[in-house]
């Protein structure tokens, strides 16, 4: 009988270890931005249960990644800078992309 409690203390004692270390990578991961951006959007929607949280994180989620904003901002850049040709047509485009960014909502 003194056997069966030992053994099962160190059982469970190197299941603790083990639990620890499999933990401890992943506490010293960074967050993604996708997975601060969602971090974000659920702490914004606090308080919310069921639907109603779900889809205020999915509002959030896509306004604050717009792909259509950005390609529009893109195509606008790109216009504005018709007729140009090689590095000047390729200097306008960043120099409109850096000077007016897109504003995205959250």
């Amino acid at each position: 009988m003194k056997q069966l409690i030992t053994a099962l203390a160190l059982a469970i004692a190197a299941m603790g270890v083990f639990a620890a270390d499999a933990a401890a990578p992943a506490a010293s991961k960074p967050m993604t931005k996708s997975q601060r951006k969602m971090a974000d959007c659920a702490n914004a929607n606090q308080g919310k249960t069921g639907d109603d949280y779900k889809s205020g994180v999915k509002a959030c989620m896509k306004a604050a990644n717009n792909p259509l904003k950005a390609q529009e901002h893109i195509s606008a850049c790109e216009k504005a800078n018709r007729g140009k040709k090689g590095d000047d047509y390729k200097a306008g485009v960043k120099e409109c992309m850096a000077a007016s960014a897109p504003v995205q909502s959250q």
